[in-house]
């Protein structure tokens, strides 16, 4: 598979105003991303995730040629993002949670057939991709209803329709369930699922939600305080950050004394002894069990996997290394065009 995405060295610096005095402020430099390097092959569902600030939006910004680099390399089907916005818009879908590219007051099926025009898709291309859409995401309820009227659910799958009937080779999607109720959520993870497992699309999502990222992406990048702390899939992140299985017992009557069994610490008591829960290190759960089960009666077991969401809340509280900001510029390798691109116009 070849890459789709290319980034080596990648860095945003913006100059913030600092107060150092009660009518001071002097000038200061930060790095939003801090030389962070990837390549994402054709095909995969990549989740890209960090605490708030962390440089998440500030990448896809850059790899959308919204935001030029202050210095690196960054290529998205081969193309220059800024340089070459045009025709890497043509190319690309976005879909950011806070933000439509839907027509306000116009009916949802209107947006479609302007965005067509825009893109300029064949008419049988655009029905085709339109007529998936529909039956994935079940449009055709509020397809004749203005944007401003949908309830966000309804907007959320209308502007992921949007982002895709244009066939683009990527998708970024930025929060794309956020403020969504179960319901929707539920229908866009299983919208996105469908278009990983085709394997047409490129897709790199950023959220909040955990849930998202264990439900859709087998590749999981953290970046925390501008640089990538992790990459791989969420297996490794649960071992390299100590996250383990745990095993929960039920006792018809407590112990007098809580056992020691090796490989496999007890985490906790509850319930006046009654419940206990050990954290599988390097013990199987049937040996737990076999222990136990001589020890006293057993009225129920559980086998808990580990949460994401620990395990990330670990990874952000390890301490992160200092963010050198050079003395002098560093001068970027895509000089910034004289004009904006058109979005609207000849690739």
């Amino acid at each position: 598979m070849s890459d789709v995405i290319e980034v080596r060295g990648l860095r945003k610096e913006f100059t913030v105003r600092v107060k150092t005095g009660r009518l001071r402020r002097t000038k200061k430099v930060v790095a939003a991303v801090d030389g962070v390097d990837l390549t994402v092959a054709r095909g995969e569902m990549i989740g890209y995730i960090g605490p708030n600030g962390a440089g998440k939006s500030t990448t896809l910004k850059m790899l959308t040629g919204v935001l030029m680099p202050s210095a690196g390399e960054v290529r998205v089907c081969g193309l220059v993002p800024v340089a070459q916005r045009t025709r890497l818009a043509l190319r690309i879908g976005v879909v950011f949670g806070q933000r439509s590219q839907l027509w306000w007051d116009l009916p949802l099926r209107d947006s479609f057939d302007l965005l067509r025009h825009i893109y300029r898709v064949p008419a049988a291309d655009h029905a085709a991709r339109l007529r998936r859409c529909r039956d994935l995401l079940d449009l055709d309820g509020f397809l004749d209803t203005p944007v401003r009227q949908l309830s966000l659910g309804q907007r959320m799958r209308g502007e992921l329709t949007a982002a895709l009937l244009h066939g683009p080779e990527v998708l970024f999607l930025d929060e794309p369930t956020i403020g969504l109720d179960l319901v929707s959520k539920q229908a866009v993870r299983e919208f996105l699922g469908e278009l990983g497992r085709a394997g047409d699309t490129t897709l790199l999502l950023t959220t909040h939600d955990l849930a998202d990222i264990e439900r859709l992406c087998r590749r999981l990048v953290v970046i925390d305080h501008g640089r990538v702390v992790h990459d791989g899939d969420i297996e490794a992140l649960h071992a390299r950050y100590g996250s383990r299985r745990l095993v929960v017992v039920d006792l018809d009557e407590p112990l007098t004394e809580v056992p020691v069994l090796p490989g496999a610490p007890v985490l906790r008591v509850e319930a006046d002894g009654r419940r206990l829960v050990f954290e599988l290190e390097s013990a199987t759960a049937g040996a737990v069990v076999a222990r136990l089960a001589g020890l006293a009666t057993l009225r129920d077991i559980a086998i808990v996997e580990p949460d994401i969401e620990d395990v990330v809340s670990r990874l952000y509280r390890t301490p992160a290394p200092p963010v050198v900001v050079p003395a002098h510029p560093i001068p970027t390798q895509n000089p910034e065009p004289a004009s904006r691109p058109d979005l609207t116009g000849t690739p």
